[in-house]
């Protein structure tokens, strides 16, 4: 069981029919947060997931809770808020790839308690957390505490992606010195090109993967869109090509490819020493581009997954892989 720990919200996505008419627009609504997209896409592929997410009981809240229990994920730790849903609206480019504006003051996804958290089973083996609810105050604090004291406490995996939003992030140098807090705590750190030329602007990529290794992650990816994924773990590094796809949108394909990160690693009986991490990025970077040919965060099945991996399926095959998240 993967424990998955941070904001489910809602993305207002607009009407492909309605952006091409006269007149208001319409949106769809649907779940996302980018650790319920991970708990999400880790139950579609068959690893059992627990989401400790803080939802609302408003009618996105419902949205949300359904959704994920129509996915499999087991939702027995999450928090029932009295405080309304996050909603992010979802803008897209000429090239379908995604921009975010977040509707996020007092909503429920930052509230945490430590008492919350520490409804979390004590033998949790393998924790995930990251993206808004790793920063943003006040909840921030108390997540990054709970992995402190599970790390302090027990064997465990943790997994980390900071999924950066500039806008969202005033202070820089404060937002460094918590993405490097949560690298300090984590086995296993993926981050996109997007996020470290933010974090780090200038600085070489291999530079960034020793740096954060130094600071304890054992294996740290950072996908790079057409260029595919350079990796670092106890190999040494590596480059994972990317796959062309038909892009409908690129809404949780970075989402989709930390959840095929960890399901591969898992697999493969990470963190133990036949765990291949050349494999696993492989692996990732196809659930990613599967997602990429749907709307939405829409990750594949176990049965898509191997349906793509066959031999004769003529998917994804190649170079070219677009999207940077």
């Amino acid at each position: 069981m993967v424990c998955v720990i941070g904001e489910a919200l809602i993305d207002l996505v607009m009407d492909p029919a309605s952006a091409a008419a006269p007149g208001p627009k319409t949106y769809l609504a649907h779940p996302g947060g980018s650790p319920f997209n991970v708990a999400v896409g880790l139950a579609r592929l068959g690893q059992p997931s627990q989401l400790l997410a803080r939802l609302s009981e408003d009618a996105f809240g419902q949205q949300l809770r359904h959704h994920a229990e129509a996915n499999g994920v087991d939702l027995t730790y999450a928090v029932r808020a009295p405080e309304s849903s996050t909603v992010a609206v979802v803008s897209l480019d000429a090239d379908r790839n995604a921009s975010y504006d977040f509707y996020r003051t007092g909503t429920a996804d930052w509230q945490w308690s430590a008492a919350e958290l520490d409804r979390m089973p004590a033998d949790t083996a393998w924790i995930h957390a990251g993206s808004l609810a790793s920063w943003t105050q006040p909840g921030a604090a108390v997540i990054a505490g709970q992995l402190r004291r599970r790390r302090n406490q027990q064997p465990v995996v943790i997994s980390y992606d900071p999924n950066i939003r500039p806008d969202l992030l005033p202070d820089h140098q404060a937002a460094v010195d918590q993405v490097e807090a949560m690298v300090e705590l984590a086995d296993v750190v993926k981050a996109s090109a997007e996020d470290l030329a933010w974090l780090y602007p200038g600085k070489d990529t291999d530079d960034v993967l020793r740096a954060w290794q130094t600071l304890g992650a054992s294996v740290v990816v950072i996908t790079d869109g057409g260029k595919g994924a350079r990796y670092l773990s106890g190999d040494g590094f590596g480059t994972a090509p990317a796959r062309p796809v038909q892009v409908v949108d690129t809404v949780g394909a970075g989402d989709a490819f930390m959840a095929g990160l960890i399901n591969a690693l898992l697999a493969a009986g990470y963190p133990g020493a036949g765990a291949s991490a050349p494999a696993a990025v492989a692996e990732a970077i196809l659930v990613a581009a599967l997602t990429c040919e749907r709307a939405g965060a829409n990750p594949p099945t176990a049965a898509e997954l191997a349906a793509a991996q066959a031999p004769t399926s003529g998917v994804c095959q190649g170079e070219g892989w677009p999207p940077t998240r």
